[in-house]
């Protein structure tokens, strides 16, 4: 399935369906921020979040649509040039085409959000036509405070010798800072690399306390207590902020790539734990959430989705069930 933005540019992705004739209930699921493709990996990491919440999620009923970001997979463009607000847009235009498919129901859409992507489902939350929300490691606040709060964490949660440059290390963070704020490029060079920098100026500018109060679907907040790129302490500060109160769940050793960590966490650990499935506990909490606020009948015959065949001909875009439509 293709999602066409509103500049034109059509975002490849895939539309996973259930079993069973339609329409159903479906969810569009964001990921976190970069060059990341409709089930979230990098070349070099992978967080392979995509297939199993489909699969989850099509056990119970409910289609899922996610897509490539501008510039990868099959999607064409430059992530590098692609800002906040771009992705922001994005997200919206694919909410619209789930709402158009016959084969959805368009009382029953939802979202679901990781890092950057829960800050997207915020904004969509407030939406007529979106009734659930779940965000995975949201933030409430502003954007600056939130990206301070990770470079000291992530610097605390290195070993002691590399501990001992804190001060240091936070000035220099602290003058990129500065100095990308005062940019007005798209991109620039920092450190010998392209920085995606109007992304990051939109990005510390946004604070999204304003989404949060605005929001009219049921939300479900979920942050790792193990998680040190998002303060799991926002979420009180979630369920205060959105209208009639929000489901928060802070994990117990989930970390921010979704798998959980018995020992104390770090960037270093990442690797290490990518090669571990998505928490199925995770999993199993936000797809029962989302049946019931959806309203999703159970599949549980449901089996391993299967590519559907690329078609051209009017009705390419027609699956069976148990199968993907990738475009």
């Amino acid at each position: 399935m293709a999602v066409t933005a509103d500049d034109g540019t059509p975002l490849a992705g895939t539309l996973t369906l259930p079993a069973g004739p339609g329409p159903h209930p479906a969810v569009l699921l964001l990921h976190g921020s970069g060059p990341l493709d409709r089930d979230g990996n990098t070349p070099k990491l992978r967080m392979n979040l995509a297939r199993p919440m489909a699969e989850a999620l099509a056990a119970r009923g409910i289609a899922t649509l996610r897509y490539d970001r501008r510039g990868t997979g099959s999607t064409p463009g430059d992530w590098l040039t692609a800002g906040f607000t771009d992705n922001r847009r994005d997200a919206t235009a694919a909410v619209r085409a789930l709402a158009r498919r016959a084969d959805i129901r368009t009382d029953a859409i939802g979202v679901v959000g990781h890092s950057e992507g829960s800050l997207h489902a915020m904004r969509l939350g407030s939406r007529t036509d979106v009734r659930a929300v779940v965000l995975l490691a949201g933030f409430a606040g502003a954007g600056e405070d939130a990206f301070r709060w990770q470079g000291h964490s992530i610097v605390s949660s290195m070993p002691a010798p590399v501990r001992l440059l804190r001060r240091p290390l936070a000035g220099l963070g602290s003058q990129a800072l500065a100095r990308v704020k005062k940019t007005r490029t798209d991109v620039v060079r920092a450190a010998g690399n392209k920085v995606n920098a109007r992304w990051l100026r939109e990005m510390l500018a946004h604070d999204t306390r304003n989404d949060l109060a605005a929001i009219r679907a049921s939300v479900l907040a979920i942050t790792g207590d193990k998680d040190i790129q998002v303060d799991p302490d926002h979420l009180e500060e979630i369920a205060r902020l959105v209208p009639g109160g929000a489901d928060i769940h802070r994990v117990n050793d989930l970390t921010h790539v979704l798998r959980r960590d018995s020992v104390r966490p770090s960037l270093t650990h990442y690797r290490r734990l990518l090669r571990e499935p998505v928490d199925p506990q995770l999993l199993d909490l936000v797809s029962e959430w989302l049946a019931r606020r959806l309203d999703a009948d159970a599949h549980p015959a449901f089996g391993e989705a299967r590519p559907a065949p690329l078609g051209t001909g009017p009705h390419s875009d027609a699956a069976s069930p148990r199968t993907e439509q990738q475009r």
